[in-house]
Order: structure tokens, then sequence, then C-alpha cells
């Protein structure tokens, strides 16, 4: 049944002794609808159902006559080579995608929805799975009943262990997972596509030094396997192992594609990662206060990594070679911390957690929710320092802190917990970059392939439009207006826009924007550029609608300013707070912290990690304030409607005659709550009505230094190893 309140869709029909393979297609058209990139994720992983699809389909080219390799999980065999990998999706910003100049890049929503049905339609003819099951359930969990049924007719049956493990990773259930693939690996110790899965997931998790041993254990098998050997390096480099992450680093490198061979992805990363690499093994021991990354990379590295460009530098001058002096980083046992400093830790792990999506679909990275405790916790410290006046070293430098610096705080421990990923101040890339301004762009729909993540927010962007719309008629067709607002009542759906423009508007062909505005509240009246929405179509009835930010020099100096004001403010209401016990200094403060980080979100000025960043900035900063978040990131809870148009799997729906029911789960999603708020105040009512605030424990005030108990990138990324978990589940 349906849970209460949600509304549901489904197609007739029996099901029959295909209905298993329906219940993988319907697992598929749920990846082929919701898989997408979102960066903005608070300390999670999210995994596209696709990856599920994916994995049979390698498995079937891996098994068939002829085919080359060891069984391995190459990502880039057969029809998929020229997709991006599905099998796990990183967490930058809510960009959902890697902002680069021109064209606006795009998200995994751009997969041809018709080569991927061919696929189902493919595996469903074969009947793989030739079992049915009753129950009305959610797809994941639907998939997961097949694969259960399968090890009942066959319980040896390795890949169906693996595609259950696999399964369960997609609903981020990493301890089902994990009991899956050791299953698969106890009727198979060799088998190098589980190895490899379950060391993808482990990094993930947060758990290297177990994600490393599947990464090993897969090349001794598979010496020449390509995704093992990068995240070999790449979790090396992230344990401070550097001598042998750079290693598998320049192995990686030597495997040229062939002539007309496509480059894989990780061929396509390794350089960046082996030339970040060495920089952050020169800066091991260098206080953090002394040296900047944005400033020292090269400005063409920095722009050609956070686009994910091929690396094709001219006059590029590699980054100096492993220093013999500077010694890789040693294990850190818990207990060899001092008490107190054990409680810092256990704090951070605890603040971290509340930065995690509590949906289906996202795997907790317990790394990350470390390291962005511990920027909260530094953030306090820093923000109570600069309202008693006092000042901060930040690069180099002895001054009284900026808001840049807070955020500064937040930026290094987001870098250190997963190198993979280049989070960069997009305003210190190179001049010439940013007059072409970085583009961050947003598939809400295209075509037929909805981006279910953001269907909460469809129905205000369609008010926003509406009310665009009618200014604007107001202003040049003040005669037609009323006729104009009769049509716009009647349309409910975002695709039924385009003809009532068409109709009313001459200049309207193929499609049309609208720009969204943030009001100022330094200049009463002002509005800055926000968003972009676009919404095209084409004479068959498909449309595009999709939303962009563009980060140029001069809207980052509108919102700067507007930034430096409020900060301004808040470090004079900050320091009267400290000594005033007074209920409205407080609230003001409150006020004044989210309507700073409203702007910072709308402004979107990091390549990478932009959401986590902001959200551990307000929880520090609150923190300062006397207020602790106590509450979580809630979940939503939406459906899809008959409305949306599914002629294009309608002839694979038949043909299966299989009963299919969609649920779908969407988040409040921070950034696009700050992105789609009229203003600062309805943003700062809307953060509030979730985090349940409280005063702040006493007990924080004795925990130690956070920037002087970790002042080095050594001992950042020693604390980040250390297992805690014994001691803090007792605290927590």
């Amino acid at each position: 049944m349906a849970p209460a309140g949600c509304c549901c869709c489904g197609w007739g029909g029996a099901v029959s002794a295909a209905g298993a393979a329906g219940r993988l297609l319907a697992l598929l058209l749920l990846g082929a609808l919701s898989a997408e990139l979102h960066p903005g994720a608070l300390g999670t992983e999210y995994y596209s159902p696709l990856s599920l699809l994916k994995q049979e389909l390698q498995h079937r080219q891996q098994a068939a006559p002829g085919a080359g390799g060891g069984g391995g999980c190459d990502p880039h065999s057969g029809d998929w080579g020229d997709q991006p990998s599905a099998s796990f999706l990183n967490f930058h910003d809510s960009s959902d995608c890697e902002p680069k100049g021109s064209p606006p890049c795009d998200s995994l929503l751009s997969l041809n929805a018709e080569k991927i049905l061919n696929q189902a339609k493919s595996l469903a003819e074969q009947k793989r799975l030739p079992f049915a099951t009753d129950n009305d359930n959610t797809n994941e969990e639907l998939a997961i009943e097949s694969f259960k049924e399968a090890l009942k007719q066959k319980a040896d049956f390795i890949d169906a262990y693996k595609s259950l493990g696999q399964a369960y990773r997609e609903l981020g259930n990493f301890e089902a997972a994990t009991e899956s693939f050791q299953r698969a690996l106890l009727l198979n110790q060799n088998h190098v596509q589980t190895l490899q899965l379950r060391g993808m997931m482990l990094y993930h998790h947060g758990s290297l030094q177990e994600a490393l041993k599947n990464f090993k254990r897969c090349l001794q098998l598979e010496p020449y396997n390509e995704v093992c050997q990068y995240m070999k390096g790449l979790s090396h480099v992230a344990m401070g192992h550097f001598y042998e992450g750079i290693k598998a680093q320049t192995k990686v490198m030597l495997n040229d594609p062939l002539p007309g061979q496509k480059a894989s992805p990780e061929y396509l990363k390794v350089k960046y990662l082996r030339e970040y690499s060495r920089y952050l093994h020169a800066h091991l021991d260098t206080p953090l206060t002394e040296y900047n990354i944005d400033v020292d990379l090269p400005g063409s590295f920095k722009d050609h990594w956070a686009k994910n460009l091929p690396f094709l530098i001219e006059d590029y001058e590699e980054q100096p070679g492993l220093q013999p002096h500077i010694k890789d980083v040693l294990l850190q046992n818990f207990e060899s911390y001092k008490p107190d400093v054990q409680e810092l830790i256990c704090v951070a792990d605890r603040l971290g957690s509340l930065m995690q999506y509590e949906t289906p679909g996202f795997l907790p990275n317990k790394r990350i929710h470390r390291a962005m405790g511990l920027a909260a916790l530094e953030v306090m410290q820093a923000v109570q320092r600069t309202w008693a006046n006092s000042k901060v070293r930040m690069n180099g430098k002895t001054r009284l802190m900026q808001w840049r610096d807070m955020f500064d705080i937040a930026v290094k421990w987001r870098r250190i917990a997963d190198p993979d990923q280049p989070v960069l101040w997009l305003d210190q890339m190179p001049a010439r970059s940013l007059s072409r301004g970085f583009n961050n762009h947003i598939n809400l729909i295209r075509g037929q392939v909805i981006n279910m993540r953001y269907l909460e927010y469809f129905e205000k962007i369609l008010h926003f439009i509406k009310d665009r719309i009618l200014v604007y008629h107001g202003a040049n067709n003040p005669k037609g207006l009323l006729e104009v607002r009769e049509a716009l009542e009647k349309v409910h759906k975002v695709e039924d826009l385009l003809p009532i423009m068409k109709q009313f508007n001459s200049k309207t062909r193929d499609g049309f924007t609208v720009n969204t505005k943030v009001p100022s509240l330094k200049d009463q009246g002002k509005e800055y550029d926000g968003f972009t929405i676009t919404i095209t179509g084409d004479k068959v009835g498909n449309i595009l609608f999709s939303v962009e930010t563009q980060t140029t020099e001069e809207r980052t100096q509108l919102y700067h300013a507007e930034i430096d004001a409020l900060y301004k403010d808040l470090t004079t209401k900050g320091k009267v707070l400290i000594l005033s016990s007074e209920l409205g200094e407080a609230d003001a403060v409150c006020n004044l912290i989210l309507s700073l980080v409203y702007y910072f979100y709308n402004l979107m000025p990091l390549s990478r990690g932009s959401s986590v960043i902001a959200y551990s900035v307000i929880v520090g900063a609150l923190m300062a304030s006397g207020k602790e978040v106590a509450g979580k990131i809630p979940k939503g809870k939406v459906c899809w409607s008959t409305s949306i148009d599914f002629k294009l799997f309608s002839s694979v729906l038949t043909h299966i005659k299989a009963e299919v029911v969609l649920f779908f789960f969407p988040l409040q999603l921070v950034d696009f709550e700050a992105m789609t708020a009229p203003g600062s105040e309805a943003f700062s009512k809307i953060a509030k009505s979730w985090m349940s605030l409280q005063s702040i424990s006493p007990s924080y005030k004795s925990l130690p230094s956070v920037s002087e108990t970790f002042p080095t990138l050594r001992t950042m990324i020693e604390v980040l190893n250390t297992d805690s978990s014994p001691r803090c589940f007792k605290k927590l």
C-alpha cells in the first residue's frame, strides 16, 4: 500500500513470470529519473540505482565468449564507456555538477534514456531473474527481494550476493551491504568485482584502511584494474601515505589509452591528484596558518582541475618531488590522545552526524562527519575570540578575522577529508576564466526525465515564474494583462508555461529565461542576480527545464559587499552579546548568521562543498552565540502523480507486463532552500524550524583549542584516521 498522504502512479496488468525483471526495470526507471550529482549533500554520498543495471551489463560483457579481463568491474567497458560513472557519485555543491565556463556542464540526467531502456528490455527478455514478488514496496526493496529469492533457489549465487550488496549500498544501508558483499567473498574470495565495489563503498563511508585492503587484493588478482589502482593511490594519500599513494598514481598515468580509445575518468583525474598530493606532502609539517592553497597553486592548474578538463596546461611547472626528510603520517591510536582531546573528537563526531541526510540513497561518511564537526568547533572558538577582540593568524598574517577566514576554517577540513575533490574559491581563479564566468547547471526536467531530487521545489519555482511573467506584461502589455493572468491561473505544471509564453509574446520561439532576484539587506530596494531559470521545448513536446548560477567577477563583488556588511554587523552585535544575557541580542545574532550564510549559498563561491561548508559555519557560529543545533535536516516525502508523461517508457512496460509503483523521498536541501527563499528572513525562519536550537552545554567551554591541537596537515590527517568508535559510542 502507498504510504499515507502519498500519491502514487501505477500501470495496470498482472505481474507475470517476468515480474522480477519488471522489478529490476522499475529500479532502472527510478535511477533514470533520479540519478544526478548533488555535491551539496552534507557529509554523505548518493548512489544512483542505475549502477545496479550497469553492473549486470558489465558482468554479461565480461562473461561473454572472447571477453577480455578477469571479471573485473571496469566502469568504462561496453556501451557505458561514453557515460559518466554511475557506480558512485561525489558530493559537491547544489549545482549537481562541476562548474565550467562555456558551455555549462550537464548532470547525469543527460544519459540517453532510449539507450538505457533498450538495455533494460534486453535483460527483461532474457529473464535473468525469472520469479515474481507480490509486495507493494519501494523499488530498491523489491530488487532486494528479487535477489533474496534468487539466493533461495541457488544458495551459492555469487552475483546475486554481489548485486544484493550493491542494492543495499544504493539505499545507504552500510551494514546490510557489508554483509552481502562478505557472503559473496566467502563463496569466492577472488571475486574482483565484489572487492572493487566493497572497496568503493568503504572509501566513501570513511573507512579508508578497510577500503585499502580491498583495492590491494583487487590488484593482486587483476594488476591492470585502473579503478582499483586509482582508488588505492587516493586512499593512501587521504591517509597521509604519500609515497605509496604517488607510486599507485604514477601507474595509472602510465596506462595511456590506445589510439582511438577514450581516456578513463581515472586517467584524466590522476595527474591533478598527483600534483596536489606532492603539494600536500611538501606542506605536511608547515603550520596551516602560514600558507594558502588558493594562492600557491597555479591559476591554470586550479581552473582545469575545477572544470575537470584534460591536463593540457601550457608552461606548467610540476610540484617538487617527495622530500625524503618528510615522513609519511603514522596511525595515531585514539587512546594516545589526552582525555580532553578525546572528548573534543567525540563531540565533533556527534556534531558532524547532524549534517547527515536521513533518507535512502545517502551513505553516511564518518570521515566527513568528523572533519566538519571539528570545523564547526574551530569556527565556534575563532568567532568567540574575535568577539573578544582577539586577532587570528591566517595565511601568514595576524589580524582581525574576516568572514572569509571563518569559511576558510571549514574549507581546510573539507579539503583534507577527501583530496579527490578540488575545493577552491572561484574568485581566486585566473582573471580570464573569471571574466567568462563559472556556470553551475542543474537540469530539473530534460525531455521525459524528471529530477526527482528537486521536485519539492517545482511549485515554488512555477509561482515565481508566473509572477515574473505578470510583471513583464504589466510593464509591456498592460491592456492584455488580464488575459495573461487568466491563462496563467490554468497553468499547474511547468511544462505548460511554454505554450502560454508563445501565445502572448511573439519573441518567444523555442523558449525563454527568467532570472531570480536576491533582495539586499544592505541597500533596501536593491536586488542581485540569483539563478537563471530556462525553459525550452521542441516540436514534439519535449522540454528542458533547468536552473544555473553564473559566478562572474561583478556578481561576486556585489555579494561580497553584502556579506561584508552583514559580517561587520555580526561582529558588533557579537561583542555586545558576550557582555549581555538578553534574549533579544541572541536572536539578532542568530538571524545575522543565517542571513550571512543565505547570501553565501546564493553566491555559491566554491568549486565543491559549498553546502556542507556553509552548514558547518552555521553550526559553529551559532555555538559561539550560545546556541546549539540539536535537530537534523528533515526529509520530505513526495511521490509521482499521474500527470507525468511516461510515453517514453510505454513500450518496455507493455513488453514485460509489470506492475510498477514508484515512491520518491526528496529532501529539504539546505542550499536550495536558501536559493528559492524570497529573502534572508524567510530562509532564517525555515532553517530555525528544523534546527531545534537550545542553549549550548557549558562543557563546550572546557574543550581544547582545535587550531592549537591540530596545527598542521599531519595532525589533521592523524585525527581523521584515528578510530574513536569504542569510546565515542559510549559518550554519545
